[in-house]
This record gives structure tokens, C-alpha cells and sequence, in this order.
């Protein structure tokens, strides 16, 4: 089943992959995979954890790049594909007025990061304060999964394996949940 592919040799790469492009453009959060995988290695969910927070925020800081230098060229494609063309000005409202709680709420949130990440660079957001808002609200997503799993790791398991069909389509209705409050925001 998924713990088996979780566990297997290369897991560890894939997550990192996942957690870098998901910050950019990828639609699939990373989170589907540290919980198997902390699941199947319940030793080991802190370091998936970490290596979630790292990979996360260095996409972070490429979208943020991207925003910055490149968002009329790829920034903007990526913001159009998600149909969030109208709210990208509220989105600068936000950070005018919340700065680095827009990040961190898009870091702890529904709400795509990769969004977050695009328009922080193309508004200029002052980058210390988008890191370390990132570092602290994506820290705190994957630290309490990592928590979570760590104490209910064989409870959460039984749990998961009766209801992951279940679990996959409630995260994928969170993800979309997000893109629809930014859209209809």
C-alpha cells in the first residue's frame, strides 16, 4: 500500500521535489506525503519534517525570485493557470496592510503558498521578512504533523489505512478550498 511506497528506497528525494515545486507551481501539497511517510517511518517524521521546511522555503524563496524579477513572464502564467488573475491586487492589499501575517497565514493555510511566494517577490516584500515568516508558519504545519504522527503514529496509522481514500479527498478539497477563498475573496 502507500506506507510501503513511503518507505522505499528514493521517498526521500520525491518529498523534496514536492515540497520545492509546491511552493512555486506544483498543485499537490506535500503534507500527502510526510504523513505516509512519517507513518511508515515514525523514527524518522522530524527529519521528513525538516526536510519538508527546507525544501518548502527554498521554493519559497525561487517564487519569491520569480515574483520579483520574472513575474510578467512566468509569474503570471502560473497565477492565471490557478484563475486568480483578479485577486492578485487584493492580494497586494493584504500585504500592505498584514505584511508578514499574509505570509504566514498562506504558510499554515489552504490558502497555495506558491501564490504567496509569486506575489510576495512581485510586491516587494521586504525577503528577511518573507523567510522568516515562512520559516515559522511552514515550521509549525509540518513540525505538528510531525508531532501528531510521532505520539499517534500506530493509532493514526490503523486510522488512515481504514479512511486514506477519505483523507486524500478531504486535503484535496482544503487545496481547493484555498484557491477558492483567494478567488472569491
Amino acid at each position: 500500500m502507500l506506507w510501503d511506497l513511503a518507505s522505499r528506497k528514493g521517498a526521500e528525494k520525491v518529498l523534496m521535489l514536492v515540497a520545492f515545486t509546491e511552493s512555486i507551481f506544483f498543485p499537490v501539497p506535500q503534507d500527502l506525503l510526510l504523513i505516509p511517510m512519517g507513518l511508515a517511518q515514525r523514527k524518522k517524521v522530524f527529519r521528513l519534517a525538516t526536510i519538508c521546511l527546507i525544501f518548502s522555503v527554498l521554493g519559497g524563496v525561487t517564487g519569491y525570485i520569480i515574483g520579483l524579477f520574472f513575474m510578467e513572464l512566468v509569474g503570471m502564467a502560473i497565477i492565471g493557470f490557478y484563475g486568480l488573475m483578479e485577486q492578485y491586487e487584493i492580494i497586494r492589499e493584504w500585504y500592505d496592510r498584514y505584511d508578514a501575517w499574509a505570509v504566514a497565514v498562506a504558510g499554515v493555510s489552504p490558502i497555495p503558498y506558491k501564490v504567496c511566494t509569486l506575489t510576495a517577490g512581485a510586491f516587494r516584500i521586504n525577503l528577511a521578512v518573507f523567510i522568516i515568516a515562512s520559516v515559522l508558519s511552514r515550521g509549525a504545519r509540518f513540525y505538528l504533523i510531525a508531532a501528531l504522527i510521532y505520539w499517534q503514529g500506530d493509532r493514526a496509522r490503523e486510522f488512515l489505512e481504514k479512511r486514506m481514500d477519505s483523507f486524500i479527498v478531504a486535503a484535496m478539497i482544503l487545496v481547493i478550498a484555498g484557491f477558492v477563498v483567494l478567488r472569491f475573496v
